[in-house]
């Protein structure tokens, strides 16, 4: 018989069997600071109830399960017949129907709506970020619908459900639908005034036939879209049903899915419109600003996303560090490890804190609120996205060479973290929206200034970040080349204000010196060392 050749020792223990919403300070204080009282109890049991199915080792495994079994695209039946479906593994339609029974489409009429839905989805990001798609596009769809009041009546009870119906078939027949969204293509991309897809108008009143493609078409086994096409009166919003009234299926060719770096569990067309049925939405000629509402929504997800997937990184490395021993202790315990943990710590709790102000500002409604929610979503959603990849990576190489093997499940954070930069309009997109919004918007300015005003005479370098930022706002000269700085200033100082006013002093104060004050490098773990940077550490720890 042969003998074992080693004891397994100092290998750290699965980061399963946790609630994910509790363990993790900075949401469940941002939720609870926003949360109407009479609301807290009902929300916070609700999220942790999440938090727990999100942090079961049944369901991270579906989320392994979904990521390396990915979705496959089915042109013909057996018979020849074209059907345009793609077929998903079970554990995909398990992560979905989770997805819709947590209300993560069902933000609208509830109360306190916005800011528990972004809860629920920074957290059930964190189980598979792909599934998050068909999710975050459902939602998003429902104020472009808005516009019609028919079509909100008869979609928007489908859209909000809690119960997900996976069956192709008539809209009316199921107990709730799913939208993906059409609008780049091939020639134009970001660009879409130069969409050449054509809608022309039949008898019927409002309805149109579509010819022409979308080279990226977001979750194509919904029951609906919301396109982009050029009718007579200009680019015009559309919605395409994927199976008609009758029961016959919608003009649909989808060409091939997208071979992704991440997001694999996702599925990402190329689909043609050939004589495809659609109703318009909106008037004619004013496609973009009808769905522009729809863009807003899912930028804020972008943001969302993005604050999930580093709170995993940055959980996965505390968790690893914490346990891991290395030249006589504890890595958790080693300064400069800290110092790398603490840092990444607070990339994520300013992302978090940020994130959720926002959603409340949905929730708020007023004016004061919309026009910060101007300036601040495309702000944030540029400079957010951007901290992720880097988040991701640092935190990987925390684990050392165990970070850099899949069974980690790091590489699939590293691989997703691109993703929300690019979706919905990438960096210099976003960049430029926050230029538009400061020139003619002043509304939207005014209502940022007075946000991050509410922090001013706390802290000297927040004084000193605002000063400046007023400095570069002064000076319009060549403003275009100086967007992406612009941005990045506004979010930095967004985030500063919001933890210093919030955020324990310790959390605000390393913040301040590391993003503000000009004394942390441009890697992680280059803080001040005179910090109090174990609490931040400790902070940071997934413990329920």
């Amino acid at each position: 018989m042969a003998g074992s050749t080693h004891t397994v020792t100092n290998q750290v223990p699965p980061l399963v069997g946790y609630d994910v919403f509790s363990a993790d300070r900075a949401l469940a204080a941002a939720v609870g600071r926003h949360l109407d009282p009479d609301l807290r109890e009902e929300v916070l049991g609700e999220l942790s109830a999440l938090g727990r199915t999100s942090g079961s080792a049944q369901v991270q495994e579906w989320g392994r399960l979904a990521n390396e079994n990915p979705p496959r695209l089915l042109t013909h039946d057996r018979y020849g017949n074209r059907v345009d479906e793609v077929e998903f593994p079970p554990s995909w339609h398990r992560l979905l129907g989770k997805g819709v029974s947590a209300g993560l489409t069902a933000a609208w009429d509830r109360p306190a709506g916005h800011l528990r839905r972004a809860a629920a989805f920074l957290v059930w990001t964190q189980v598979e970020a792909g599934n998050g798609c068909p999710l975050s596009m459902t939602h998003a769809a429902v104020p472009a619908l808005r516009t019609d009041p028919d079509l909100a009546a008869e979609w928007e009870p489908r859209l909000t459900s809690m119960v997900y119906d996976r069956e192709l078939r008539p809209a009316h027949l199921k107990a709730g639908a799913l939208f993906g969204m059409g609008m780049t293509e091939k020639q134009g991309g970001s660009d879409v005034r130069a969409n050449t897809t054509s809608a022309r108008p039949l008898a019927e009143d409002g309805t149109y036939e579509l010819t022409g493609h979308k080279w990226f078409c977001s979750a194509p086994m919904s029951d609906g879209f919301l396109v982009l096409a050029q009718a007579p009166g200009g680019l015009t919003c559309f919605l395409v049903p994927r199976v008609l009234a009758d029961g016959t299926r919608n003009v649909f060719r989808i060409q091939r899915l997208k071979d992704k770096l991440g997001n694999r569990s996702n599925a990402s067309g190329e689909v043609e419109f050939e004589g495809t049925w659609a109703r318009r939405v909106g008037e004619e000629g004013r496609g973009v600003r009808t769905i522009i509402e729809m863009v807003a929504a899912t930028r804020l997800d972008c943001v969302l996303g993005s604050a999930g997937l580093m709170r995993q990184a940055v959980a996965q490395a505390v968790h690893h560090c914490t346990y891991r021993e290395a030249f006589g202790g504890k890595l958790a315990d080693k300064p400069l490890m800290r110092n790398v943990l603490a840092d990444l710590a607070l990339e994520s709790e300013a992302a978090t804190t940020l994130a959720l102000r926002l959603a409340a500002a949905y929730d708020d409604g007023g004016e004061q609120e919309r026009a910060l929610l101007r300036i601040a979503v495309p702000a944030a959603k540029y400079w957010v996205t951007k901290r992720c990849p880097p988040v991701a990576v640092e935190a990987a190489e925390c684990l050392g060479g165990n970070g850099y093997v899949e069974e980690s499940g790091m590489p699939r954070l590293v691989r997703e973290s691109p993703l929300n930069s690019v979706w919905e309009g990438a960096g210099n997109v976003q960049a430029l929206d926050v230029l538009r919004a400061l020139q003619r918007e002043p509304g939207a300015l005014d209502a940022y200034l007075r946000e991050v005003g509410q922090a001013r005479g706390a802290d000297h370098r927040l004084d000193g970040a605002i000063k400046g930022l007023l400095t570069e706002l002064a000076d319009l000269e060549g403003v275009e080349g100086r967007a992406r700085r612009l941005a990045e200033r506004l979010a930095l100082v967004l985030q500063g204000s919001l933890l210093v006013r919030f955020a324990p002093p310790q959390v605000a104060d390393a913040f301040c010196a590391g993003r503000l004050g000009g004394d942390g490098g441009a890697a992680f773990g280059t803080l001040p060392h005179t910090l109090d940077l174990a609490s931040v550490v400790e902070r940071a720890r997934p413990v329920s």
